[in-house]
């Protein structure tokens, strides 16, 4: 029985600390902050098994010393504890069959009431707490991690407008929609006053639809002169066209509607109206943060049925009155359930500063910090406007939507996949036309690695090259062999131009020459070799293999390999190559870290000038061998799903991206890729032992799924649905 100490800089660092040495589902004993950063005790599970805790009468053992900071102690007194507990709880068990305690019930239920208080909806919670992980859910109830998870996942599914300039220099017309007194007016000059900042005055133009409310043209005017922009009138029956050609080329005009509460008939009309012409209008809904939450849920599904209804997409929103609002929690809950993305916050009166672009993690934090009395269940009510098998499906949908958004933040080159995916769907004649301009904008790789020149053994393909970004993640969208010219030098010079890749883990040795050009342009390279490749050691010929074969291995690192947790031990030496260069030689073992077997044994050759820096590039080689399978799994499953028209080139492009992907959630080990991996698994509601097979398959759902969503959208609208 051990119960082991780690400490690390945060929480983060050191829960990463526990999960390698004792895996995911460790006990949590303790966890305190201390001078260095964050101390935790933790055990093994199995270990805890193992331990006899059948009830006996035994006399109570002395209490031991208490000395500071003695872990022998603290250890035995949290074993003795952990003890008592098991038989407390098997005692119970066998007691209540039917009702099995829960250790996760602790941290589960404190989050839920957590979201329940700051008013979240029940429905957005559950959804939330699915991916709660088992390490979180074993934590003591005093520990900040799990409340950290918790911001992390509402923060990720708050979909928001990250650069201001995106918004303010795209030309176009927009148009603010909302009920009455949501501040559209007060809203409309704050974002004309932004846009003037950047811009100037002469390209913006006010226009007003509101010829209802008293003094309703005269509060915008006053905006207008103090911005020094024209303003200008809109009639309920005026076509927009019309309008436009009165603005004298105005590249931005800002439109104030007449605030119309949700149940108003004229709402389908009046943004029927604003869509009528040939000019598009980008809308934008305005919520209010300090109205009820069934009032902004109303809002928010009429307004989104008047823009269905006139051809348009409302798919933006600002918050108002955010200084007004008691709890932040209800807006953000509609929000992120109706998958709407947030442009601005606003937050007073006084333009144009009390609004600024949303920022998700302060949101968040506002939200969970703001909390409501405990009355009962607190929770907010799941709408009855809409059907429960509609919100289980729009729930999933966002889900969905979520974890793709955070794949195009993390993974470099995942829009470009998801191209490549858009590709697959055009007819046959068009997609190579597609894919080629496609691949004719390479990503930027720091490293290539370089896939063995021969075809996968059982198919008619070559494993395409994988890249890697300056953070160490596989690009997702790989380098198709084929489309290389001929020559290991040509094409490492090709990747050199293009791509501006500066290191090169190579599947075999190549000439001399083109050796020599990697030195002179200092480059980094290391490259497998054959056991039996030759060198000079101390002046004597031999190959790596009798080289190494008495060597003591005393040193390894921890990898993933071939989807399997392991341990690579090395040793190296200085050699020189047969033309005279001084080179250093590896050698590793992949060992299982349970029974010290050998998996398989590897060779590598690199300058040796690079000396033990190397070693990382020999774990992200090791590491890259899985992909292969994962990639032929993946085209399987492709092939199978064809109806006969997917160009073998895209199909392969779309099989190995989609392994690259998973390649780097596999191997990642902080908090936000042990989230992505709990999510995607999430998404097939199954589990199986390999978790990279399995990420796979859940990732070509995901895909799958959103190709769908998407050919239901144009089919709806081409039959007026």
């Amino acid at each position: 029985m051990s119960v082991r100490r780690f400490i690390g800089a945060n929480s983060r660092d050191v829960m990463r600390q526990v999960r390698e040495t004792l895996g995911d589902d460790a006990l949590i004993l303790a966890n305190r902050r201390i001078d260095e950063g964050v101390e935790i005790l933790a055990m093994a599970d199995e270990a805890l098994a193992s331990v006899d805790t059948t009830p006996a009468p035994v006399a109570p053992l002395p209490e031991p010393a208490r000395e500071p900071d003695s872990l022998q102690a603290m250890s035995e007194r949290l074993l003795r504890e952990m003890q008592d507990m098991r038989a407390l709880l098997s005692s119970q068990q066998n007691a209540h069959p039917a009702r099995p305690a829960s250790p996760a019930a602790g941290i589960y239920e404190q989050l839920r009431e957590l979201l329940g208080r700051v008013g979240f909806s029940a429905e957005l919670g559950d959804e939330v707490l699915a991916g709660l992980p088992e390490s979180l859910k074993a934590l003591d109830a005093k520990s900040d991690l799990p409340l950290a998870w918790l911001r992390q996942q509402l923060t990720e599914r708050l979909t928001v407008l990250h650069d201001e300039a995106s918004f303010f220099d795209q030309t176009g017309i927009v148009a603010l929609v909302g009920p009455t007194g949501v501040g559209k007016t007060t809203t409309t000059a704050k974002l004309a006053a932004r846009f003037v900042m950047r811009h100037g005055t002469r390209p913006v133009a006010l226009v007003t639809t509101d010829s209802f409310r008293i003094g309703a043209h005269e509060q915008l005017r006053i905006y207008a002169r103090l911005l020094d922009t024209p303003m200008y009138a809109l009639d309920a029956e005026q076509p927009v066209d019309d309008l436009l050609n009165r603005l004298q080329g105005k590249q931005w005009v800002m439109i104030d509607t007449v605030g119309m509460s949700q149940r108003d008939q004229r709402v389908i009309e009046q943004i029927a109206h604003l869509q009528g012409g040939h000019s598009s209008v980008r809308l934008v809904l305005l919520l209010n943060a300090a109205s009820q939450p069934e009032t902004l849920e109303e809002v928010v599904l009429r307004y989104r049925q008047a823009a269905r209804a006139a051809g348009a997409e409302l798919d933006d929103c600002i918050i108002t009155k955010q200084d007004e609002a008691g709890r932040l929690a209800p807006v953000l809950d509609i929000v992120i359930r109706h998958g709407m993305r947030v442009l601005f916050s606003s937050h007073g009166q006084q333009v144009p500063e009390d609004m600024s672009v949303a920022m998700p993690e302060m949101l968040v934090s506002q939200a969970l910090e703001t909390q409501a009395p405990i009355t009962g269940h607190a929770t907010m009510a799941a709408p009855i406007s809409m059907p429960r098998w509609s919100r289980d499906v729009l729930g999933q949908g966002r889900r969905l939507s979520s974890l793709l958004t955070r794949l195009r933040q993390r993974v470099t080159g995942f829009a470009a996949l998801e191209a490549a995916w858009d590709i697959g769907a055009l007819p046959g004649g068009l997609q190579d036309a597609q894919l080629s301009e496609l691949l004719a904008k390479p990503l930027p790789a720091k490293s290539i690695v370089w896939a063995a020149r021969r075809n996968e053994r059982g198919c008619d393909w070559a494993m395409p090259d994988m890249g890697i970004d300056g953070q160490g993640t596989w690009l997702a969208l790989p380098c198709l062999q084929h489309r290389q010219p001929a020559g290991w030098q040509a094409r490492l010079e090709a990747q050199y131009e293009k791509a501006g890749a500066s290191t090169h883990l190579l599947p075999v040795l190549p000439a001399e020459d083109t050796l020599q050009w990697l030195t002179d342009q200092q480059l980094t390279w290391v490259s497998l070799v054959a056991p039996t490749q030759r060198v000079s050691f101390h002046g004597e010929r031999s190959t790596l293999r009798w080289l190494f074969n008495e060597s003591m291995l005393s040193h390894y690192v921890n990898v993933r390999f071939r989807g399997q947790a392991m341990q690579l031990w090395t040793a190296y030496a200085e050699v020189h190559s047969e033309a005279g260069n001084k080179l250093i030689a590896w050698y590793g073992e992949v060992r299982d870290p349970e029974n010290a077997k050998i998996i398989t044994r590897r060779y590598w050759l690199a300058p040796a000038q690079q000396g033990a820096e190397i070693l990382p590039l020999l774990v992200t080689q090791l590491q890259g061998e899985g992909l292969a399978a994962l990639t032929k799994r993946a085209w399987q499953q492709l092939k199978e799903a064809d109806s006969g028209d997917l160009s073998a080139e895209v199909r392969l492009l779309m099989a190995s991206g989609v392994a690259a992907v998973v390649g780097h959630l596999d191997i990642a080990d902080d908090e936000a890729a042990l989230v992505l991996r709990t999510d995607l698994l999430n998404l097939l509601g199954t589990r199986r032992k390999r978790r990279d097979t399995a990420m796979l398959d859940a990732l070509i759902y995901a895909f799958m799924a959103r190709d769908a969503i998407r050919q239901l959208g144009s089919i709806s609208r081409e039959v007026g649905v």
